[in-house]
């Protein structure tokens, strides 16, 4: 069963940076695409980054490219999404996501997928 549990949200003020973390345990983590979304207030769930399961390749949306960095740790079963430079648009609960054997272009599509596995979620929020 794939279970996805991240952390590392809190507050920080605009330009600063935060690290989340997802730990994996229990599935073979290197079978699957791995990927971050964010659901802003009030807003629909929206795709932040993806990575493959070698690491060797990513996919960012326009608003975090460059800022933003994803990776994963496959011995250690841990996906981390590095985020510099926060702005308040930033705001939102992050989500770890994983789908089996995806290409990682065709993540941004998946917000709504039936074969993602989601985790609980984090609160990130950046003040100005």
């Amino acid at each position: 069963q794939v279970q996805l549990v991240e952390s590392g949200g809190g507050l920080a003020q605009a330009g600063t940076s935060l690290k989340l973390s997802c730990a994996a345990p229990g599935f073979t983590f290197t079978y699957y695409t791995m990927a971050w979304f964010r659901q802003p207030p009030g807003k629909e769930r929206e795709f932040v980054a993806s990575i493959n399961w070698t690491g060797a390749i990513t996919d960012y949306a326009d608003s975090v490219k460059g800022r933003f960095t994803i990776s994963r740790d496959n011995p250690e079963n841990f996906l981390y999404l590095q985020m510099d430079n926060l702005k308040p648009e930033d705001t939102a609960v992050y989500y770890c996501a994983a789908r089996y054997h995806t290409n990682v272009q065709d993540m941004k599509m998946m917000t709504s997928d039936r074969n993602v596995y989601w985790g609980q979620g984090t609160q990130v929020t950046v003040s100005s």
